[in-house]
């Protein structure tokens, strides 16, 4: 097997965790030709003693393996707290059931890619994994575009740049932030302004939008719903 060089960030650790001795080192074989430091694991205690001690920028896990399965490790990795928390997971599986798969994003896993695989499919399904987790920010900051929002402090960066908000601009972004892609009704958002009508959010959501939205007048983050409310539909 082979790898073409990519314009994909390189050097990134990865942690492959399977029981079969001849996928998993052809799989780190793979991977290191394409440019990624790749340590590897044959279970999860195994694996556990190397999150514990390691930080991996993404982490492929087999689901079925003797003693703990993949679907266990991938549990135990997002309850164990801390930045590695936060690791991504990709879940191979020699079964292409919609269960396992539904369970296995489910228990946080970000990708899942089913037994046999062209090896060229796995690469292309750690590099977008990759792009989106380099977006992600760690402080829990909601991504629009080229700003982001801190809800718990409130904050608005536009372009490496602080953007004043009012505190019901602040509030609103807030709220709306509590629950991404889905709709808030607009007299819901209404009962913490000044006017009970709602014309003072629809105040507040033009002036939030010449600061978040490329175009305010087609806006792509924070959107009407009409006859419900806005939504905020993060990155």
């Amino acid at each position: 097997m082979t790898a073409e060089p990519r314009d994909a960030p390189r050097g990134r650790h990865l942690l492959v965790v399977d029981d079969d001795d001849r996928i998993r080192e052809l799989l780190k074989e793979y991977l290191a030709r394409a440019g990624f430091r790749v340590t590897t694991a044959s279970g999860g205690a195994a694996a556990r003693r190397l999150m514990r001690t390691l930080d991996f920028d993404l982490a492929v896990f087999d689901v079925m393996m003797p003693g703990e399965d993949g679907f266990s490790l991938t549990r135990w990795l997002r309850e164990a707290g801390g930045p590695s928390a936060r690791t991504p997971v990709l879940m191979l599986t020699a079964r292409g059931l919609a269960e396992d798969r539904i369970e296995g994003l489910r228990l946080g896993a970000d990708d899942y890619l089913s037994k046999p695989f062209e090896p060229e499919e796995l690469l292309l399904r750690i590099e977008a994994i990759l792009r989106r987790a380099h977006r992600r920010p760690a402080n829990g900051a909601v991504l629009l575009g080229r700003c982001s929002f801190d809800p718990e402090r409130g904050e608005l960066v536009c372009d490496g740049q602080p953007v004043r908000l009012t505190e019901a601009e602040a509030g609103l972004l807030r709220r709306l932030a509590r629950t991404p892609h889905e709709p808030v009704d607009r007299i819901e958002l209404a009962h913490d302004s000044v006017d009970p009508s709602g014309r003072a959010v629809d105040v507040q959501v033009t002036r939030l939008r010449r600061k978040i939205e490329p175009d305010p007048k087609a806006p792509r983050y924070l959107q009407t719903l009409r006859g419900v409310g806005y939504m905020l539909a993060p990155d």
